[in-house]
């Protein structure tokens, strides 16, 4: 039997094979790898917390400067409102003192204006109201004098005598012209008093009453 390829075997021959510390090496290797992966990991947690936290500081931070915009636009508002209504209030005591001040002056040339016409009308009947005042006050027969315009005595001895005619007692009521009595005035008098009948003093009163109205 004869053999023509065959080779001879080389003995000698290298091969070559895994350093035996290699295994450990790429087990520490992927232990540093998962290591650098869980710092990473926390590191982004970190990083968003941080984020989330300088949001949330951002936010109140502009929520508080807002808020202190706000709070100033009212205050200034609340101060504009003031002044307004002092300026109103002002104007209003302006305006309200200047009506009742005209309201016055009208009431008093008014009140003149009645007073003229009515004595103007009947210039008696003053005279003749104030009479019988005093003769509800005075005890029964008592004499009274009673001084007027001597262009009036004629109309107050008429006005006496109607008076008269309706009263059951006798009347002792003299009339006596002074020319110093004003038209529309009188002087009645009495042996315990005496009463005037002044239009200028009823003017006077009226304006006093007035007055504080006027001002």
């Amino acid at each position: 039997m004869t053999f023509h390829n065959v080779q001879r075997f080389a003995f000698d021959r290298v091969f070559t094979a895994h350093p035996p510390g290699s295994a450990p090496a790429s087990a520490d290797l992927l232990a540093e790898i998962a290591n650098l992966r869980s710092e990473l990991a926390q590191l982004q947690a970190e990083h968003g917390a941080q984020l989330a936290l300088a949001r949330a500081q951002g936010f109140e931070a502009g929520l508080a400067q807002a808020r202190a915009e706000r709070d100033a636009a009212l205050l200034s508002a609340v101060d504009a409102l003031q002044a307004g209504l002092e300026t109103i209030d002002e104007r209003f005591d302006e305006v309200s003192q200047r009506v009742t001040g005209e309201a016055a002056e009208i009431a008093l040339a008014a009140a003149d204006m009645i007073a003229g016409r009515a004595l103007e009308a009947a210039p008696a009947d003053a005279v003749d109201a104030a009479i019988g005042r005093v003769l509800g006050q005075v005890a029964r027969g008592t004499e009274l004098e009673v001084r007027v315009n001597p262009e009036l005595a004629e109309a107050i001895e008429a006005k006496i005598a109607e008076r008269q005619s309706r009263d059951r007692r006798r009347l002792f009521l003299t009339v006596v012209p002074d020319v110093t009595i004003a038209m529309g005035d009188a002087m009645i008098g009495w042996d315990q008093g005496g009463l005037a009948v002044d239009a200028a003093a009823r003017r006077e009163a009226v304006h006093a009453e007035l007055e504080t109205l006027l001002n």
